[in-house]
This record gives structure tokens, C-alpha cells and sequence, in this order.
């Protein structure tokens, strides 16, 4: 055990130092891009059309003022989050009578997380987990003060903000007010109370963070979002079979076999002091596959809440049995031991090969073309409307200080349901803000996360034709396009 934990340690200091070069990239310019939009007096949802919670925004806001928006600022954002969630971990493990076993889940989430590469840096599941976590230890520490009010109100405030991050959590919101109940169970006035303290603090970041929306005047926008078009159109774009979804990444098969082999393992006999903390554990295993699967998009960070609550198990597979144990205890102890080995390996290898994908170095170099190429088209205090998803096009706008003259983010909204009037009426106000605003220059990526090419532009009733009258071709880069206003247009 002390040697796989040596292992791990030197993996993780490996990886982490390695990681302190990696580019700000994919989903996080796209957030530091609406944070920055904030800051410069724009209203969540009303001038910006995104799906992404408010919570989000706060998070990239508060760190873009600390640290700016350079790489480094965000990377070391990033470590010093996992570091917290690796403090809750080891913190959730009190209680085994193991301390090299408690060891093994901050380790475990570590790697794993470190194994992700460049775009998982920041990625908002991740950052859901260190509330969940918290969460989860207020209500473990209630039981085992029989009842304590004051960690239930911490846990569910965590989980409170933990709901502004990403809706989902709200099931495991949900599941801690209740098992805070069933704790305090021969005493109903009693466990209503906990119930109640869980409920009701977790309701304190959602109405600030939704307050502050209201306050800015973006209410009406975000109701019309998710109720015109995240719920009814969005939830049902790019959906991916679970078995494809664990096969788009490197080693993602095997990696979540060895985790399933773990938690199977794991589930022994706890010791007495940990046997509420293992529930607690088991119901966000359970929440972590809801909150995998109702996503249905089959994106790999969308597994953190699920690998991290193996992680907090795993402790359990490999604690060493008091006084030496059975014959049979010692074997399936050395199989465990034999599993996290070869976890451990696995994660190495990946992360490893994470370091420097070239899809991650390609796009960092986009971004710089990007910057370069558009920076001598547009005037001070001029825009630029970029059609793109995350291949960099945001994220020169970012580099470059640039407003868009449409509140809209991405393109992939106007390429999906087409027929739908909701998705002509985007069209409409697309094309309108953009003749009507007249940005310096347009940007267009010829890669899409649902509809890639240039000829999409096609698609979008208008779009060519103004961009023929009222454009030309200015710069024809490795990926993307760049059309800069004709003089007196």
C-alpha cells in the first residue's frame, strides 16, 4: 500500500508541475469571456445567450479580477481547487482507522483529475464536486454529533452552491436532506428540523446568485432560455449511447472497468464510525451515474461527480482488517491492492499522454493566428461577431478586449431543430443584430461541435447574402475564416 501511495504521490507532483504550461483552452475562454462581458457592464442571459448557470459566472468573474485571464492565472486556479477537494477527501476519510487507506482517495482523484489533460482544467462538474463533497461531510458530521444543526446548515449551504454551478445537483441536495432526516429519525421533530436546515440554507446561493441576475435585469432572458430553449431543444442535441460515451477517450474503457472493479470491492463491511459516511457515499455514487447519464451528451467530465464518490469509497477496499483477519479477508485485500496498482498505471499512462495533445497545441496556435490576424481589423472600440463553439474564435475575442454585436456565444443553436420557429426566430435576430450593428469583422471556424463546414453559413436564411454585400474575404486561415467590412458599406 505504501509503495502504491509513493507512486501516486510522485505521479501527481509529476503531472501537476508538467501542467503548469497547459494553454487556457476549450470550454474555460468561453466563461472567462461571459465573466469578462459582465465586468464590462453586459447582462447575463439578456446580452448573452448561454445555458450555463449563474453560479459559472461568479466563479470566472471572481477569478479573472484576482488573476486576469492568462493561462497560468486559471491553471493555478484549477490546482489550488483540486488541492481543496483533496483536503475534503482526506478530511472524509476520519473514521477508517486506516491512515494510509484514508490516503488513497485524495490520491486517486488527483491523478485522475490531473490525467484529464488541458481541456478538463476548471471544467464545471469539477468544480461541482468539492460542494458536493462538503455537502455530504455536514451530514455525516450532524449524525455523529447526534444531530448537530450547525453542519447541516454548512452542508446545505455547499450544496447550495453547488446548484448554481449545474442543476443536477440538486438530486444529491435532495438525497442529504433526507438521509440528515433518516439520521435523526427516533426523534421526528428533531429530524424535520435537520431536514429543514438542509433545505432551506441550500437555498441561500441560488437566491443571491438569481437575485443578482434579477438585479442586473437578465430574469426574463433566463426564463426565456431555459424554458424556450435549453429544456425543450438543447437537452436533446448530440445525445450519446453510455457505452459510446465511456470509448471516446484514451484508456476511458479500461480506466472505468479498474473503477468498477474498485467499487465492487468496496463495498465490505465498514468500520462502525464510517458506516453513515459509506452511505453517503454510496447514494452520490448513485447520483453521480444519474448525473452522468440525464446529461446524455457522453462528455468525459461529465463522469467527475460519479469518480469522485468512487474515489471516497475506495479507502474500503484496501483497509487493512483489525488483528490481521481471514484467510479470505487478505486475499481479496491483496486483489484490491493489485487493482489500485494497476489504476494507478493507468492514470500515469494517460496523463502522461495528456500532456501535450496535439489537438490541444493545434488549437493554442489557432487562438494565436486568430489574435494576430483579426487584432489589424478591428478599430478601438469596434466589434467582431465570431460563428464558433470552442475551437478558438472566443478566446481571441477575449485576448483582444472585443465585444460582439449579438448576444450570441456560439452558433450551434441555429443548426439543430431548424424547422422549429424557435430556432428561426434566433436565426432572424442573428442576421438582424448583425446587419443592423455592422461588427469590423466576422469570424467563422470551419470545425462545429454539431454541424462543421463553411457551408453552414448557407443555412442560416440571410447570412450569406450579407455577408457577399456587405464583406469581403479578408484572411484565409488554417480553420477559419475572417471577413472584414468593405470600406463604405
Amino acid at each position: 500500500m505504501k509503495l502504491i501511495l509513493a507512486a501516486s504521490a510522485a505521479l501527481v507532483a509529476y503531472l501537476g508541475w508538467r501542467s503548469l504550461g497547459w494553454p487556457l483552452v476549450h470550454d474555460a475562454p468561453l466563461m472567462h469571456y461571459v465573466a469578462w462581458l459582465i465586468s464590462q457592464g453586459a447582462v447575463p442571459y439578456r446580452d448573452v445567450f448561454d445555458m450555463n448557470l449563474p453560479g459559472v459566472y461568479l466563479l470566472h468573474w471572481a477569478v479573472i479580477s484576482l488573476v486576469g485571464t492568462d493561462d497560468l492565472g486559471w491553471r493555478l486556479f484549477d490546482l489550488a481547487w483540486l488541492a481543496a477537494t483533496c483536503g475534503l477527501l482526506w478530511t472524509y476519510g476520519r473514521g477508517l482507522g486506516d491512515r494510509w487507506a484514508r490516503a488513497l482517495s485524495p490520491a486517486l482523484f488527483a491523478l485522475y483529475h490531473l490525467s484529464g489533460g488541458a481541456w478538463r482544467v476548471g471544467q464545471r462538474d469539477f468544480l461541482l464536486c468539492a460542494f458536493l463533497l462538503a455537502g455530504a461531510l455536514g451530514v455525516a458530521r450532524s449524525a455523529e454529533r447526534e444531530g448537530a444543526l450547525f453542519p447541516l446548515v454548512w452542508s446545505g449551504l455547499a450544496l447550495g452552491a453547488g446548484l448554481t454551478v449545474k442543476p443536477q445537483s440538486a438530486l444529491y441536495w435532495l438525497a442529504c436532506a433526507a438521509a440528515a432526516g433518516w439520521a435523526l429519525r427516533r426523534s421526528p421533530g428533531r429530524a424535520m428540523a435537520g431536514v429543514a436546515a438542509v433545505l432551506a440554507a441550500g437555498l441561500v446561493a441560488p437566491v443571491l446568485a438569481f437575485g443578482w441576475v434579477a438585479w442586473l435585469g437578465g430574469h426574463h432572458a433566463f426564463a426565456e432560455i431555459m424554458g424556450g430553449y435549453v429544456i425543450p431543444l438543447y437537452s436533446r442535441v448530440g445525445r450519446a449511447s453510455l457505452w459510446e460515451a465511456f470509448g471516446w477517450y484514451r484508456l476511458g474503457r479500461l480506466l472505468w472497468a479498474l473503477l468498477g472493479v474498485l467499487l465492487l470491492a468496496s463495498l465490505r463491511a465498514a468500520p462502525p464510525a464510517w458506516r453513515g459516511r459509506r452511505a453517503l457515499a454510496l447514494l452520490g455514487v448513485a447520483y453521480g451515474w444519474v448525473h452522468f447519464a440525464a446529461q446524455g451528451k457522453g462528455w468525459e467530465y461529465h463522469l467527475y461527480p460519479l469518480a469522485l464518490f468512487v474515489c471516497v469509497l475506495s479507502p474500503l477496499a484496501v483497509v487493512r482488517p483489525a488483528g490481521g483477519g481471514s484467510v479470505a479477508g487478505r486475499l481479496r485485500r491483496g486483489f484490491a491492492l493489485a487493482t489500485v496498482g494497476a489504476l494507478v498505471l493507468t492514470l500515469g499512462v494517460k496523463g502522461a499522454g495528456a500532456l501535450e495533445e496535439p489537438w490541444i497545441v493545434d488549437k493554442a496556435q489557432r487562438v494565436a493566428a486568430i489574435t494576430r490576424d483579426l487584432r489589424p481589423l478591428v478599430r478601438p472600440g469596434g466589434t467582431a461577431q465570431v460563428l464558433d463553439v470552442t475551437e478558438g474564435g472566443i478566446h481571441a475575442l477575449l485576448r483582444l478586449g472585443v465585444r460582439q454585436p449579438t448576444r450570441f456565444l456560439y452558433d450551434f443553436h441555429f443548426f439543430h431543430d431548424v424547422d422549429d420557429p424557435r430556432i428561426r426566430a434566433l436565426q432572424a435576430e442573428f442576421v438582424r443584430d448583425l446587419r443592423d450593428r455592422g461588427p469590423d469583422a466576422v469570424v467563422v471556424l470551419e470545425k462545429a461541435w454539431n454541424h462543421p463546414g463553411y457551408g453552414r453559413l448557407d443555412e442560416i436564411p440571410g447570412l450569406a447574402p450579407l455577408l457577399a454585400t456587405e464583406y469581403r474575404l479578408a484572411v484565409e486561415g488554417d480553420g477559419y475564416r475572417i471577413y472584414a467590412k468593405r470600406h463604405g458599406s
